[in-house]
């Protein structure tokens, strides 16, 4: 079976951190499928460094898609940036029922390596930012009558992760923040998570040197998972923290080579990041 996108026209999604990877290909697939997409991050100008893409950059690739799109430089960390931003975002298009908290930054490292500085790094820009950008949309969402908030951060089944405590800890964070709100919320708004099963080709992958090319997918897996997320009721299906695998076989997806990195369909291992114990059904 192939992936089949939800028909999305008229809405419009608030993406955090769509310069590049898993955010850019998340905007991406959502503008394919109709939805109107406002492109956020801090990078707007990457004439002087060696990360290629911009948020305006991302919003005029899904213009190309034929929907309507605009960039807004953020730092998710400032509330007062936040709140102006989803004001600002709500002005352009109306409405914003869609609301995915991807952006996030990534350090690993043993706690006797990692300075007290980084550690508030990661805990602010992911867990923090989760709150505030979900935080800021709530009245929104509320006087609409419904929507959708995700999260791009994983299941929450670990006691420990030597080596990349910090950063565990802060992906953790932002997960348990998106279930919380999914048991405060009335069922007109879902609040759900997504991870993937294996490593996703991104910088990050590349630069931490987690796994090999063999052990990758492409980000547009985690992107057909917010499709299918999206597609769902939000008063049927929310405050759950879903696997991009398990979700998608239970939508019928059974070949997943069309997202493996490496030619010839193998069959990239199963992340071991925060689940050590996690076997792929």
């Amino acid at each position: 079976m192939v992936f089949r996108s939800p028909d999305l026209r008229g809405r419009t999604a608030f993406v955090t951190g769509t310069t590049r990877g898993i955010g850019k290909e998340i905007a991406l697939a959502l503008a394919e499928a109709g939805c109107n997409v406002v492109s956020t991050g801090k990078t707007v100008d990457d004439s002087d460094t060696d990360l290629d893409g911009t948020i305006h950059e991302t919003a005029a690739a899904c213009e190309e898609r034929g929907v309507d799109a605009h960039a807004i430089q953020l730092d998710v960390r400032d509330a007062d940036a936040v709140r102006a931003a989803a004001d600002e975002a709500i002005e352009a298009f109306g409405e914003v029922d869609i609301v995915i908290n991807n952006a996030s930054a990534i350090q690993q490292a043993a706690v006797e390596d990692l300075p007290a500085d980084r550690f508030d790094l990661l805990t602010e820009v992911n867990v923090r930012g989760t709150y505030l950008v979900s935080r800021a949309f709530l009245p929104h969402l509320g006087e609409i009558g419904g929507g959708h908030i995700l999260t791009n951060a994983p299941p929450i089944r670990l006691d420990r992760a030597p080596g990349k405590a910090a950063y565990a800890w802060s992906k953790l964070g932002m997960t348990f923040v998106t279930l919380s709100l999914a048991a405060e919320l009335d069922d007109s708004i879902a609040a759900n998570a997504f991870w993937p099963v294996t490593l996703i080709d991104t910088r990050a992958t590349r630069y931490f040197g987690m796994g090999t090319e063999d052990d990758w997918r492409t980000p547009a897996v985690v992107a057909d998972t917010v499709l299918e997320l999206l597609d769902r009721d939000p008063s049927a299906f929310s405050g759950h923290a879903v696997y991009d695998e398990e979700l998608l076989r239970a939508a019928g997806i059974e070949n997943f080579g069309r997202y493996n990195v490496t030619a010839g369909d193998p069959e990239p291992k199963a992340a071991r990041m925060f689940d050590p114990e996690y076997e792929r059904p």
